[in-house]
């Protein structure tokens, strides 16, 4: 089933993001917390790809177990750069002979081992040609794209980025997930250029609760993210107090009153980054109400 259907059946949802394991000693525990996180109903859950595909046969054989043994609706994440269109095709092939009816399309980045360089020979260069291929070669299928509330951190301009945005939605995309932020006014902000740039579909929020200090700085660093000033300085003061700890218990809190705010004021739903921890997003959901 497509995603999308789901969404537009106008009841609020959570959805849930996970990352394969690094190793396959650690794939019981993961679908351990898959299994306890079924408990919320998640209207889907996704996994992560690779940069030039280095885990998607993980992600294929996860999202297919995630879809057959727990019943939860699946998306697997795909990048193009660095991969042929017959790669592509393939794994594609795979997904639909699985069952699994969605993907979140994305052009990648490039690993950074060397192993794939550019100028790359294949022509699908950004995620908008990624919607096309699929789109043309596999109509049936669910597409989500990314969003960047604080603009792409390769784009040249907001403008462009919203452009960009655009392309991969009309090319075919059913909607849009996000790229985490910690400011609900940059969301908002975000989707209200989105409207008066023509694009009308879904633009749905994604959460990532910050569980260590060093890890998100990290993160934003490389995603062009912001944390305020004076959420940053609360994480910073809870890491001086009380260590890794005190972090986490901030950063749930914070991630909880945005995850809240942002279904109040209406959003379709909200993903959640997982980090492929359950009693992170246990505490994330905590007392929420969905209309």
């Amino acid at each position: 089933m497509k995603i999308i259907d789901s969404i537009n059946q106008n009841t609020q949802f959570i959805s849930l993001e996970f990352f394969p394991p690094k190793t396959r000693e650690d794939w019981p525990a993961f679908f351990q917390t898959v299994e306890r996180l079924t408990i919320l109903k998640p209207l889907f859950a996704s996994v992560t790809y690779g940069a030039g595909g280095s885990t998607n046969v993980d992600t294929l054989e996860i999202v297919t177990r995630i879809q057959q043994e727990y019943n939860l609706e699946t998306m697997a994440h795909l990048t193009c750069l660095g991969s042929s269109t017959e790669d592509v095709t393939r794994f594609l092939d795979d997904l639909a002979a699985a069952g699994v009816s969605n993907v979140l399309a994305l052009r990648g980045d490039l690993p950074q081992d060397g192993s794939v360089s550019a100028p790359l020979p294949s022509p699908l260069q950004y995620a908008s040609d990624l919607v096309g291929l699929i789109r043309s070669s596999f109509p049936a299928k669910g597409i989500a794209v990314a969003a960047y509330p604080e603009t792409h951190p390769e784009a040249t301009s907001p403008e462009a980025d919203l452009t960009a945005l655009k392309l991969k939605l009309d090319n075919g995309a059913d909607f849009a997930i996000t790229q985490l932020f910690f400011d609900n006014n940059l969301y908002h902000a975000f989707v209200k250029r989105a409207r008066a740039a023509g694009i009308t579909k879904p633009i749905i929020p994604g959460i990532l609760p910050v569980v260590s200090l060093k890890v998100i700085k990290r993160i934003v660093s490389l995603c062009g993210a912001s944390i305020p000033a004076e959420f940053l300085a609360e994480l910073e003061q809870a890491d001086q107090n009380g260590g890794a700890a005190a972090v986490q218990k901030v950063g749930v809190a914070h991630a909880r009153r945005q995850t809240q705010e942002l279904l109040d004021d209406g959003v379709p739903g909200v993903h959640i980054y997982t980090l492929n921890r359950a009693e992170v997003v246990f505490g994330l959901v905590e007392n929420l109400k969905l209309k």
